[in-house]
């Protein structure tokens, strides 16, 4: 789904001007200007959809993006070093998922940095999400803001002007997520608490942009609450370690958005490290009908790759489970199943003989020991014999590509046919 948003022109708005060079890429490029209330039209009628529950969203980085934290978070990165052709080919591969929205970290550095390339940049990534059915959610921090951390409102509202005047009549943008956790900061003494902050650029949106809806990206369903008046759309995170705390917070937001009249969107969802597994928290969100964004798309190494994450740059997955939760595919853990039968045939049983003889063997042949060692390996990942975390497949490959280390194979052969040696022996014959 990509959220129906009436299409305004006020006066001076997302026109165009001559084409620019984003990368070697020409793209249109909107003209900045600061947008008073005496530029918006008379009459308008805010684009806020009824229901998200068919939002199936992620959050992007590339993978390409250095960092995180100080002094380049990822979010920076990823605008100073925009690629426009691997943002193209992330996002195709998101379609391929059929996800139809994403939210994106905008960067305070990377906008006063150079103003005309940052303008550039986030339009062509819109741009290309809408031509692609993938609606935006644009999600500002304003930690890098000096302004921001002494208190100063200035600064921060002329980010968000220059981001209306170049988002503000894009049809791929479906809403501004004004800051990210407000409630999960620490207060910085001397300026704005994060919370009083929020509401403020909530406000400051509402009265730029009087089309496209306003949320806040909490980061619990308490925040979320506290902040209600001040957005159209309700957000709040989740990577709780249970299915049952997972539902707990899902009944929670579904019953006060109710009760308040908004809908609501689960912002962040995802994360190994906190005992959160994607099929999880998908299938509970997919049940309970409630919208949800993974964080995140991409495998980033130097950012949350480690702990998040579908893809690798070159569109390989690490966990294919992930990818089928996605589009709807879970694994079965109830009660009835049938488990794999890997020796059905005797081949563990056999693999594991051909290994010994190997390894007892003075004059091994490296190509056979790498014979055995595939066999093996293929073995231990079809029948989902050992741990996927290192894949046996790899282990493999990553030999071949040596060309001859022959206690490197051994100590393989070794450690595949201790994994099998439990396994074997359940031979039957159809």
């Amino acid at each position: 789904m990509t959220f129906t948003r009436r299409k305004f022109l006020a006066a001076g708005i997302g026109s165009l001007a001559t084409s620019q060079m984003v990368d070697g890429m020409a793209i249109a490029r909107t003209s900045a200007i600061s947008i008073s209330s005496a530029q918006l039209p008379v009459q308008t009628v805010r684009a806020v959809p009824k229901d998200l529950s068919n939002v199936r969203g992620f959050n992007y980085t590339p993978a390409s993006a250095s960092g995180y934290g100080r002094p380049e978070p990822h979010y920076r990165s990823m605008w100073l070093k925009y690629n426009p052709a691997e943002t193209e080919f992330d996002l195709d591969l998101a379609k391929r998922l059929n996800l139809n929205q994403t939210r994106a970290m905008m960067s305070y550095v990377a906008w006063s940095t150079d103003k005309d390339a940052y303008r550039r940049k986030v339009q062509h990534f819109v741009r290309v999400c809408h031509e692609r059915g993938i609606g935006v959610m644009i999600a500002n921090t304003y930690n890098e803001d000096p302004g921001w951390q002494k208190g100063s409102k200035e600064s921060a509202k002329a980010f968000a002007e220059d981001l209306v005047g170049i988002l503000g009549s894009e049809p791929g943008l479906v809403m501004w997520d004004v800051v990210n956790e407000p409630d999960l900061k620490k207060i910085i003494p001397g300026s704005l608490t994060q919370m009083d902050g929020a509401k403020y650029m909530a406000d400051t949106f509402h009265e730029l942009d009087p089309i496209t809806p306003v949320t806040i990206g909490m980061g619990a369903v308490p925040g979320m609450e506290k902040l209600a008046d001040s957005v159209d759309i309700l957000q709040f995170h989740d990577y709780s370690p249970t299915r049952a705390e997972i539902r707990t917070n899902i009944e929670e937001a579904i019953k006060f958005a109710r009760s308040v009249g908004k809908p609501v969107v689960d912002g962040e969802i995802g994360c190994i490290a906190r005992a959160n597994p994607y099929d999880v928290t998908l299938q509970e969100h997919m049940n309970a009908r409630l919208g949800w964004y993974i964080w995140e798309l991409m495998i980033v190494p130097t950012g949350w790759g480690p702990v998040h994450g579908v893809f690798y740059k070159d569109g390989t997955v690490r966990d294919p489970s992930i990818a089928a939760a996605l589009l709807g595919f879970f694994r079965n853990r109830s009660e009835e199943i049938v488990l794999e039968q890997s020796d059905r045939e005797g081949r563990i049983t056999r693999s594991i003989s051909m290994a010994k003889e190997w390894l007892s063997n003075p004059k091994q042949d490296w190509d056979a020991g790498l014979r055995i060692a595939e066999i093996e390996a293929n073995l231990l990942e079809a029948g989902q014999l050992t741990a996927m975390h290192e894949l046996p497949t790899r282990e493999v490959s990553l030999l071949r590509a040596k060309n001859s280390d022959l206690p490197a194979l051994q100590a393989t052969i070794k450690k595949f046919t201790e994994a099998l040696t439990p396994h074997a022996g359940g031979i039957q014959r159809s």
